[in-house]
Parts: structure tokens; sequence; C-alpha cells
């Protein structure tokens, strides 16, 4: 079996490589030119970022057609199982079920309903899966397992970001005068679209919030893999990873980039967690 997702799911180049994965690119639309996320480093993309501001570039996601050439190169390992960003939050998911429908190929199209480090925890558990030869039934059924059971919650420094790029969606409460706040957002399970937690006037504030959603949201004890996930903030990146260490049941913790492509709508300055119970990713 073969597994596919697309740029939005922040997998490290080790990921991809140990596991074989294949990555649909997502784009992003600079006004001299369009880059595939996997072409530019991520504070390459921030200097991009200030250099054309208070213009904020675009994204776009593969076409149909792209999809179903991806689905005929991936070919030749049987059945491709293709996991993308929450289609609460993107169009991409939709755009590789029609790809699906134009291909020879039997694929199996997955909305992760979440993005980032949340849905690399889906991809990493379905390619370690195929590698261990389960059915597809099974790892699909272990998939809505870690589905229910992982978290996505960040804060950001400043909402300008998603208010350009049209992106607020149920946090439009915490635009225009609100803006200087600090807002607390998850992606929420139910329809997987941003919701807001809550706002702090500092970025401490923020940054405990999030530990104290994460402590409220597993059973004391729980031991937890925890991605810390940031733009290009790594010293607040830093300070709450050593948060949630001390607050919740740490198995294991990265430091991890999110991909220039949700940057676009963010900024630099964006740090948050994706949280899974460690025993669904050993299973």
């Amino acid at each position: 079996m073969k597994i596919l997702t697309d740029s939005a799911a922040d997998l490290t180049p080790q990921d991809i490589k140990e596991l074989g994965i294949q990555i649909a690119p997502l784009y992003i639309n600079f006004p001299e030119e369009q880059l595939s996320a996997g072409d530019i480093t991520p504070d390459e993309f921030y200097d991009k970022l200030r250099a054309i501001y208070p213009n904020v570039p675009t994204t776009a996601m593969p076409g149909a057609g792209e999809f179903a050439s991806f689905y005929k190169e991936a070919d030749g390992d049987g059945d491709l199982l293709s996991l993308h960003i929450s289609g609460g939050l993107s169009g991409t998911v939709e755009a590789a079920r029609l790809g699906a429908e134009q291909s020879e190929q039997d694929v199996t199209v997955v909305d992760t309903m979440t993005l980032s480090g949340g849905q690399r925890f889906q991809v990493l558990a379905a390619a370690n899966s195929a590698l261990k030869g389960l059915s597809l039934e099974s790892i699909l059924e272990h998939l809505r397992e870690i589905r229910a059971a992982t978290e996505v919650i960040y804060t950001l420094e400043t909402l300008e970001y998603l208010e350009r790029g049209g992106r607020i969606g149920r946090v439009q409460a915490l635009a225009g005068s609100l803006l200087k706040i600090k807002p607390v957002i998850k992606v929420a399970k139910e329809d997987g679209k941003y919701s807001t937690v809550g706002s702090g006037r500092t970025l401490k504030k923020a940054l405990n919030m999030i530990v104290s959603y994460l402590v409220e949201a597993y059973e004391v004890g729980t031991p937890l893999w925890v991605s810390v996930m940031h733009g290009q903030f790594v010293e607040q990146a830093e300070a709450l990873g050593e948060l949630l260490r001390e607050k919740l049941e740490v198995a294991k913790l990265e430091i991890l980039r999110i991909s220039p492509v949700l940057g676009v709508h963010t900024g630099p300055g964006i740090v948050g967690a994706a949280v899974v119970p460690m025993h669904l990713m050993e299973k």
C-alpha cells in the first residue's frame, strides 16, 4: 500500500524518506512567482513574506487532474491511501476525491479533519501500519481512533495574516480592534475548522491557556506524543515545550517548523502543539 499526503502534514524529510510517503505539493503564489511549499525553507519564506508586506501571498492546491497524475505515478504497490488537510480548511481533499474518480487506480481518500502535526500523526500511523501489512479496514479504524484523540491548538502573535487571507472564520470576534490580543485557537473535531478557545493579553498567558486546555483534554498519567509547532518563533516554542513537560506526561517531545503554505495564513508568530496519546502511535 502506498501512502500519499500533502504539504500541510508538516512531515520531516526523515519521515518522507524512511516511510516512502509521496507528497502532493500545495503552492504559494507570490506576486512574481508560484512556488511549491517544498521548494522554499521556512526562513526563506518569511523573508519573502516580510518583503511584500502588507500584501500577503495566496495559496493554491493541485487540481483533480494533478491528483490523478499523482495516483498514476504512485501506483505499483497495490492500494493507495491519500490523506489530506481538513476539508473544513481547504478544498484539497475534495480535489483529491475528484482525482481519484478520474484515476484508474484503487484510491481511498481520507479527510484527516486537521492539519500540521495532527495530520502528520495520521500519516505516520498509516504508513507504519501499511509497512506491517495491516488491512485497509484496520488502518482506517486506527486513523479514526487517532483523529478522535488528537488535539491541535495554537496561538498567534497577531491575527492580521488570518484576517488578510480571509481565514478567520469562527474567530472573527477576535478581529478588528482586538488584533493585538493573543488568540488561542484549536482545530475543532466536529468539523475540522478553527474554533476559539480563548485569548490572552500577553503571549505568556496564551501559552499557559494552551497548557491548561491540554491538561483538561487528557487523563492524568496518559503518556503523550507532543509535537510543538512554530513558524519562526523558536524561543516561544521551547518555552511551550518546557511548560508541557511540567504539566503533562510527555513520552516524546519534538519541536518542528510548520510548512510555509500554512505560514501564509499565520505569519511567523505562530506557536502551538499537536498532541496524541502515545499508545495510539505504537499500535
